[in-house]
């Protein structure tokens, strides 16, 4: 059921989307085994209750901040204990009414808002207190952190697939990924809630989390094959990456530009490049740029072969599925160069004043097209749209 009673910008601020019915009911086949008469399950950021229907035996909890939406909960459901509280505030299971010996399970869609991403970030203001101990910038983040706090032997959540993929976002979880381990994953699209379809897609992880004293460290990240729904499963380690060729972001400090070990001042001619997050940032961003500034990279023009291939990579964006989005760059180094003349003409075919640059005379465009075709069904095999 959708939070109708929130604006648009206190949806966006409490992280408060609706799930549809059969993503919730997907999140129950997976935590079904582990259920009986003896579990307590609890959605923390419960909205209406969704997470909470049908829950056979077990014993239910649910709260949320908003007010509004535990009392239309209570109405939708009589046999939910449900209670309007903060949830990321004084955590302890004493607090959700939990006994320290019970079997706990953690279900539900959090809120996830990084206050620092560009997206609507005109209107994102977080305005109530969470634990010193698991704040982040991201409420997602938070609310992993709070289930590591409540020691659930079991968490089966949403919440971007960035917040497993990107290193940096990893490290933030470093309390969580040291008593937690991925069990299964499947990838859903931000564009299947009705609230996210109008932006751009990017991947949702259903994740199922087992209390492990292993947990797990990025390597297994990497070697982890998530599913996806009529597609061959997800695996970050079966690709290489643009950032291991070239910089993504310039260099902070910088007071001229660097070439190669030689430092060059602006009149000498340089080549600039927008910095580069990952696929969906690549989608909003430009490539090329013909002058400086803070968010631009000055050119090793000794690589200025790979930035080319993000440029050309940038307009073959349709030919990937929606869980690459917060990947960084594909490449297969040995196949791009089998087809780098396809790769060069194109970028000088959509920006001329980079043909001086190179020391190649472009292909047809037929030709280019055709080279281009194949390296990319050959690059991602059965992920090519």
């Amino acid at each position: 059921m959708s939070q109708a009673h929130l604006a648009y910008e206190s949806r966006v601020n409490l992280g408060s989307y609706y799930t549809p019915p059969e993503i919730v009911g997907t999140a129950w086949e997976m935590i079904a085994p582990y259920v009986d008469s003896q579990t307590t399950v609890i959605d923390s950021a419960c909205g209406y209750g969704d997470f909470l229907k049908d829950c056979g035996q077990a014993i239910t909890i649910g709260c949320d901040i908003d007010e509004t939406a535990i009392d239309v909960a209570k109405k939708n459901d009589n046999k939910v204990r449900f209670f309007q509280t903060n949830a990321l505030c004084d955590i302890s299971r004493e607090k959700f009414g939990v006994p320290q010996q019970s079997d706990l399970i953690v279900v539900g869609n959090p809120p996830y808002n990084d206050k620092t991403s560009l997206i609507r970030h005109n209107i994102k203001d977080v305005d109530f207190d969470i634990d010193e101990d698991i704040a982040c910038r991201d409420l997602g983040i938070s609310f992993l952190r709070s289930y590591n706090k409540l020691e659930a032997d079991l968490i089966c959540v949403l919440h971007p697939l960035s917040y497993l993929i990107k290193p940096t976002n990893f490290r933030l979880l470093k309390a969580f990924t040291e008593n937690y381990r991925l069990i299964d994953g499947l990838l859903i699209s931000s564009s299947e809630f009705p609230e996210s379809a109008k932006h751009t897609a990017f991947p949702i992880v259903l994740a199922l989390y087992q209390k492990d004293t292993q947990g797990m460290v990025y390597d297994f990240i990497r070697a982890f094959r998530f599913r996806v729904a009529g597609k061959s499963d997800f695996c970050l380690g079966d690709f290489d990456y643009i950032s291991n060729y070239i910089n993504k972001y310039p260099k902070k400090n910088q007071p001229t530009y660097v070439e190669g070990d030689v430092q060059h001042s602006e009149k000498e001619d340089p080549l600039f490049f927008w910095t580069m997050r990952d696929i969906n940032a690549l989608k909003r961003n430009r490539t090329f740029v013909e002058s400086y500034s803070a968010n631009t990279i000055v050119l090793d023009k000794r690589k200025l072969d790979y930035y080319a291939y993000v440029d050309v990579f940038k307009r073959n964006l349709h030919r990937l599925p929606f869980y690459f989005g917060n990947c960084d760059v594909l490449i297969d180094d040995n196949l791009f160069k089998q087809y780098k003349s396809a790769f060069i003409s194109d970028a000088i075919r959509h920006h001329p004043y980079l043909k001086k640059r190179f020391h190649i005379n472009p292909i047809e465009k037929q030709q280019a097209v055709s080279g281009l075709d194949m390296y990319f069904k050959l690059l991602l095999g059965e992920h090519h749209v």
